[in-house]
């Protein structure tokens, strides 16, 4: 996935949220869990309690460290059928979800993935395959898609309406090429980058990663307490125990000048965290940032992002998404 098209990061991110565009997002990785024990294994190894959903739904969960509970990826679940669970961690990560899980097959290289997401995405998607343009969010199936049999889930990172397709590797192009006849516009990481940012979706090695945990990020409704013992629990029930250091917020910033990651936070000149992803925000037209902050600051509290070579940047903490489309997760 290149940086931007032609078009440009804010062109592709505006046609997401007014229309629609496809990414390439292949770098995921895809782990394929089969057989009797493959929901137990994936119970054990993962956060989230796979009994809150059934074949043919999804669920994005995190693999925790141990010993420290921090977050080695997060991932999303696509229960294909009663037996096959398809773990989708970034690609780098792969390895490591193998290892967690103790068995499983690496099939990334065996299809590409193209996340179809924006306002009319049902619409312009329903003319190169009604079946998928109808998989539900959070929903997965297999369907034809330009005559070929993909699997598609209702998952996305854009904070849009949408899918992701997991198409065979050999017929990838073909399937792009079908989408963009339509009218769906191309879009790069540039683009992916500001849109997840502006739904205040955490990146991993910016809001999670090693030393943090999915409580800092305030991400607890992933953790299935009910559901018995996982990996990471341990050191993960200590800290809820105790109250987190630190949480993740969001700031908007005055003005067009986009704050950076790892800036300082500052509240009454005195620093008070540092600045984990931040740019300008296409739709709100200033600045936004994700951080982590003490987690007495509040809502509506001022602070200030230290400049790199010049003043510092006024800003507001502020309830997260910065943006949000209402959507139907039923």
């Amino acid at each position: 996935m290149p940086l931007a098209y032609p078009a440009g990061t804010l062109a592709e991110h505006r046609a997401c949220r007014e229309s629609a565009v496809a990414f390439d997002v292949s770098h995921l990785g895809t782990v394929r869990i089969e057989g009797a024990d493959a929901f137990d294994r994936l119970q054990g190894a993962l956060t989230n309690d796979l009994r809150k959903i059934a074949p043919g739904r999804a669920q994005y969960t995190h693999l925790l460290d141990e010993n420290d509970a921090s977050v080695l990826n997060d991932i999303t679940v696509w229960w294909v059928d009663d037996e096959r669970f398809d773990v989708m961690p970034n690609a780098s990560n792969t390895s490591r979800v193998l290892d967690a899980l103790g068995v499983g097959e690496d099939v990334t290289e065996t299809r590409a993935i193209i996340a179809v997401q924006g306002a009319t995405v049902r619409l312009l998607l329903q003319l190169v395959s009604p079946e998928a343009a109808a998989v539900g969010r959070f929903n997965v199936a297999r369907v034809m898609l330009d005559g070929v049999e993909c699997v598609v889930a209702g998952t996305g990172y854009t904070g849009q309406d949408g899918v992701e397709i997991a198409v065979p590797a050999a017929h990838a192009i073909a399937v792009w090429d079908a989408l963009l006849a339509e009218g769906i516009e191309p879009a790069g990481l540039g683009a992916r980058d500001t849109l997840r940012l502006e739904a205040g979706f955490p990146l991993h090695g910016h809001e999670l990663g090693p030393g943090i945990t999915s409580l800092q990020a305030g991400l607890g409704w992933v953790v299935g307490w009910d559901k018995g013992d996982f990996r990471g629990r341990t050191p993960l029930a200590l800290e809820k125990e105790r109250g987190v250091a630190r949480k993740l917020r969001g700031i908007g910033t005055e003005g067009r000048r986009p704050p950076r990651a790892e800036q300082q936070v500052l509240i009454n000149g005195k620093p008070v965290g540092e600045v984990t992803s931040g740019n300008f925000s296409p739709m709100l037209g200033h600045g936004i940032a994700l951080a982590f902050l003490p987690p007495d600051v509040d809502d509506g509290d001022e602070v200030a992002i230290e400049g790199r070579g010049g003043d510092p940047l006024p800003g507001t903490v502020v309830r997260l998404p910065f943006w949000r489309q209402d959507l139907d997760y039923s």
